[in-house]
């Protein structure tokens, strides 16, 4: 297994933020240069001088991933078009998460004891892994319990989040381990915005699926079935789908179907918000893996979800 050399080409990434994303013993650090990186992994400034992780494929392909947050925000394919979809009113300031690509939801999905979608997505994560395998770059981000955590979810914990970049795909990977001495219970997704005409957006596999529709009434589901082969987007979506399929298939409206695999996501969610955000609404639709009942885990128990998108 190939270790990268990562190039920190901007000066703002100080000798604090260097240590923090240096967490793995003998993870290189090239000398400081401004040259990209033909293929690999290499952590540049990103927006509000944030450190962002560059994944380039031997395809052609690139993917940005923000450590504040765990959060991909663009996955571009060879010809440059970004199947990921960021909202114009996203910040970059810490101070709330970044409103697109795909977000963290642990361990926490939604509403309830803690803030909106738990801290995973509000936090810094650190890389501690990274390697070039055929071509394709893989890197391994970790979170760690803190503070900050600790003050909504008493407990101590270990995240690890693998995202592997290919020609036409990208694939994450998400390992909790209960890292207490007590056990713990949690919910997450994977809260994906992809880029889309929401006109013509559209997304087959889940008929015959049991839904929690949140329209009209957020606070109040209504249980159903889902009936149609086709689901579209016309107007206000908010709707989980219980022991959805392991594969989905996202017509985007833009000229892309986008396969949407999952290994251990249980359920799906489809959200677009429509007149609430007026200004972006037309422009993304989410098909989210999820898991939304709880998951026990005991000491020292790991749960792992994957999640496998491609696109053709």
């Amino acid at each position: 297994m190939a270790t990268v050399s990562m190039a920190f080409s901007l000066p703002a990434l100080n000798s604090r933020t260097l240590r923090r994303v240096n967490r793995k013993p003998g993870l290189a650090l090239a000398t400081m240069n401004k040259e990209a990186t033909a293929v690999g992994v290499r952590v540049t400034e990103g927006e509000g001088n944030l450190p962002k992780v560059v994944l380039t494929s031997a395809g052609g392909s690139e993917a940005d991933i923000y450590l504040f947050g765990g959060c991909v925000t663009s996955w571009k394919v060879s010809s440059g078009k970004d199947i990921l979809f960021v909202r114009p009113d996203a910040v970059f300031n810490k101070k709330k998460p970044i409103s697109g690509g795909i977000p963290h939801c642990f361990p926490q999905f939604g509403p309830g004891p803690m803030q909106q979608h738990g801290f995973a997505r509000n936090m810094d994560w650190s890389i501690v892994d990274s390697e070039i395998v055929e071509g394709n770059p893989v890197v391994t981000l970790e979170l760690k319990d803190g503070p900050y955590s600790r003050a909504m979810w008493d407990f101590s914990f270990r995240a690890l989040y693998k995202v592997i970049l290919n020609a036409k795909s990208i694939s994450t990977e998400l390992t909790i381990t209960n890292t207490d001495n007590k056990p713990f219970a949690f919910s997450t997704a994977l809260h994906t915005y992809f880029s889309a005409s929401v006109t013509g957006a559209s997304v087959k596999g889940l008929k015959g699926c049991k839904t929690l529709n949140k329209d009209p009434d957020p606070a109040n589901p209504v249980e159903g079935k889902e009936e149609r082969d086709v689901v579209t987007f016309p107007g206000f979506v908010d709707c989980v789908y219980l022991d959805a399929p392991s594969e989905l298939h996202l017509d985007n409206g833009l000229g892309d179907i986008i396969s949407i695999c999952s290994t251990n996501w249980s359920d799906a969610v489809l959200w677009n918000p429509h007149l609430q955000m007026e200004a972006c609404y037309k422009d993304f639709v989410c098909v989210e893996n999820a898991k939304i009942g709880n998951v026990q885990l005991e000491p020292e128990q790991s749960w792992i979800a994957k999640q496998h998108l491609g696109v053709s």
